[in-house]
């Protein structure tokens, strides 16, 4: 039987690579190159992770975006990635990390917490397709649906927009899909 998973933030001594690499399969690689640069930018805002009998079994990180109001651009925060060590999904790691994550973006002020990925399953936890508040993904290339948002006390009526990814993003060709991923998932989702 394994040991109680506790979530926490992460350390210096805590490699996430390896958890980010696995749960990302053919991604893995950009995805933990991304995050190696993100962790180490002005744009980190946490680094959540799961640990179970003293391994790390799930990371999630939270950085900085801005969101392109027209009054004025608004600091929002970002989901990315969520990650849980493949034998372990479905066991209820991720949705506490994504828990976890949410309170810090409360607890750090946040209008906004925005994140790409599956509306089943994000939607089943408190996030709302991000169109609904008329706020746009950065990208084209983000179907609809998966650009999604949590909204905090310090949301207000006039923050509306798209919302702006820091330059690191786009270095590692993270934000959106691209084909054939995007016309599989656009067809899934139509």
């Amino acid at each position: 039987m394994q040991g109680e998973v506790t979530i926490r933030a992460a350390v210096a001594q805590d490699d996430v690579l390896p958890v980010i690499t696995t749960a990302f399969a053919d991604e893995g690689e950009k995805v933990a190159n991304l995050w190696s640069e993100l962790e180490q930018s002005d744009a980190l805002r946490a680094s959540l992770v799961a640990e179970q009998d003293g391994q790390i079994a799930g990371h999630v990180g939270l950085s900085h975006a801005w969101l392109d109001a027209r009054r004025e651009l608004v600091d929002v925060w970002l989901l990315s990635p969520l990650s849980v060590v493949p034998d372990l999904q479905r066991r209820g790691i991720g949705t506490r990390l994504l828990a976890s994550a949410v309170d810090e973006a409360e607890a750090g002020e946040a209008p906004l917490l925005f994140l790409e990925g599956d509306p089943g399953y994000y939607g089943a936890r408190g996030f709302e397709r991000a169109s609904e508040h008329n706020l746009a993904a950065p990208s084209s290339r983000t179907p609809e649906p998966a650009f999604q948002v949590v909204r905090f006390a310090g949301c207000e009526d006039w923050m509306t927009g798209q919302v702006v990814y820091r330059d690191v993003w786009w270095r590692h060709d993270c934000a959106g899909l691209r084909d054939p991923m995007l016309a599989e998932i656009e067809e899934m989702l139509g």
